[in-house]
């Protein structure tokens, strides 16, 4: 139903922008789009076959006057107008939105059934022969209150969803904020804990080194002890031989 009404807009509001583009494609002698353009020098623009003609018709050759602004123009004094050409040839190949797809009949009813606009030929086909149908400007109404319904209810979803989003990002901002605190927390502690061992690592090594020169030294000592011993029980045994 809010398809509907949106279609419905839309229709409209292209029929409006088709009735502007006529104005420009269209000549205004043969009501059609425009064949072969030429335009006078006061700027008008018509077919060359129908400006032809008028200027034939005419029996004030040879000087004539503008269909549109009768202001006066020689015989001839019209050029070829090819911008305006290459524009028919684009607006041509648009389809015009107030007639059906399946024909080139004006969508004037709604079928209430398959809720879409159809024309006059559509009504009397099998797919909407036997559905309820009514002008499409008075089926329009009949939707504007579920419509209106149907978009205050979308309304409160979207400030309901911003709500949250609100929400989110806040509760977002707070979790990121601890995050940081904790990260610098961590990052604080394990500094002070790598310092603590860096310390009792050069405390260790230089007891360490303390326990190795101690070691070192006796060790000196008792070698010597042991060398004064020996020398003295070789004496001996060299004075009892």
């Amino acid at each position: 139903k809010v398809t509907f009404l949106f279609l419905v807009d839309a229709i409209m509001a292209a029929r409006s922008r088709i009735r502007d583009l006529q104005e420009a494609v269209f000549c205004s002698f043969c009501r059609d789009y425009f064949k072969d353009p030429v335009i006078l020098k006061c700027g008008h623009n018509f077919c060359r076959a129908c400006i032809t003609q008028y200027c034939k018709d005419s029996k004030t050759s040879p000087s004539y006057a503008c269909p549109q602004c009768r202001e006066a123009f020689g015989e001839g004094e019209f050029q070829p107008n090819r911008q305006l050409k290459n524009v028919v040839e684009i607006a041509k190949k648009f389809p015009d939105p107030k007639t059906c797809e399946n024909d080139t009949e004006f969508l004037k009813l709604f079928c209430k059934v398959d809720e879409t606009p159809i024309c006059l030929v559509c009504r009397e086909t099998p797919c909407h022969k036997d559905h309820p149908v009514v002008p499409i400007k008075e089926a329009a109404p009949d939707y504007k209150a579920q419509i209106q319904s149907r978009l205050e209810h979308l309304k409160e979803e979207r400030e309901r969803i911003l709500s949250y989003k609100s929400s989110g990002e806040k509760t977002s901002q707070e979790l990121l904020k601890q995050l940081e605190t904790e990260t610098q927390k961590i990052v604080s502690e394990v500094q002070q804990l790598r310092q603590f061992l860096e310390e009792q690592e050069r405390l260790l090594l230089a007891q360490l080194e303390e326990l190795n020169q101690e070691i070192e030294k006796r060790g000196a000592e008792y070698v010597a002890k042991l060398s004064k011993e020996i020398s003295s029980f070789s004496s001996l045994i060299s004075e009892m031989e």
